[in-house]
């Protein structure tokens, strides 16, 4: 059934790609035999008229416009015979865009292995200190992360902010590299279920708020500690400092991942939160992730 269907998708490329080079060839010809048929003649009306005196005319298009589209159906004719283009014939250069990219990969690897391997020698902090290896670590990281954490490292709701104090997984330096090499995945559970509906998760709001020293009301407050203590203790701890090994986030500080308004926190309660920072490991390797991490522990420390 596979192979039917591999075969059926490939000639499904094949045959209409060939059937619209060979009617185009057709139309040409046609039209190139009106032209011919009507040669010499002016003014060919075909009895159209707009306006009172805007005719159409039936006039030939120019031999050289003609011959220009001959042109462009050899050429097209021409590249799918040298490249890929029908279907899983690869062409006869056997060209392929992951070829070329492995190839241009190689002759990096040739050009700057030797240059990130000195660094990957080098304690991390050390790297983090030196001006060449910080602007190597820049370039990786606008072309590697900016996406997320945006070109200034300050990260948007969602992203975490780099240049702060603030570090759901610990800011030492090897904690860094091990973040960025394989990854991170949290998971806050949605308690609105748990915590019996949308005022459980409001009273629990007002007590994570408070924790932070920010106003709150008090009743609702104390209402949602009891919660707290039963549900969210065993993550953010008694006092809301939150867990590194946890990737729990510090409660009592003033930095919020996805946002500091009430409704943001009371999301983040009701219906939960997934973060996910893939693993750079196996795409940027050892060498080019210890840069990045030297890169952004010596932005964190500026």
């Amino acid at each position: 059934m596979s192979d039917f269907n591999s075969d059926f998708w490939n000639w499904y490329i094949i045959l209409p790609t060939l059937l619209g080079i060979i009617w185009c060839f057709w139309l040409i010809w046609w039209m190139s035999r009106s032209a011919a048929s009507t040669e010499g003649k002016e003014n060919d009306d075909t009895g159209h008229v707009w306006d009172g005196d805007l005719k159409e005319y039936n006039n030939p298009l120019p031999r050289w416009w003609l011959g220009m589209f001959y042109i462009t159906l050899v050429f097209g004719i021409i590249y799918l015979a040298l490249y890929p283009g029908l279907g899983t014939y690869q062409g006869i250069f056997d060209w392929s865009s992951r070829q070329s990219y492995e190839n241009e990969m190689a002759q990096a690897d040739k050009t700057y292995g030797p240059l990130f391997a000195k660094y990957q020698s080098e304690d991390l902090v050390a790297v983090s200190q030196d001006a060449q290896a910080r602007k190597i670590g820049e370039r990786l990281f606008l072309n590697h992360c900016s996406t997320c954490h945006g070109s200034d490292a300050r990260g948007a709701r969602g992203f975490p902010n780099l240049r702060d104090d603030d570090w759901l997984w610990g800011d030492s330096p090897d904690t860094i590299k091990l973040t960025i090499l394989d990854g991170r995945r949290g998971v806050m559970p949605a308690w609105e279920g748990p915590l019996g509906g949308e005022a459980g998760v409001t009273n629990m709001t007002e007590y994570v708020i408070s924790l932070s020293s920010r106003e709150h009301d008090a009743a609702a407050a104390t209402a949602g500690q009891a919660q707290y203590n039963i549900f969210c203790v065993a993550c953010h701890g008694v006092e809301g400092k939150g867990n590194i090994a946890l990737g729990a986030p510090n409660l009592t500080d003033k930095t919020w991942l996805h946002g500091a308004s009430k409704l943001r926190i009371s999301e983040s309660i009701g219906k939960g939160r997934q973060g996910h920072m893939p693993a750079h490991r196996d795409f940027l390797g050892d060498a080019k992730v210890h840069l990045i991490a030297a890169y952004v522990y010596g932005m964190a420390k500026d």
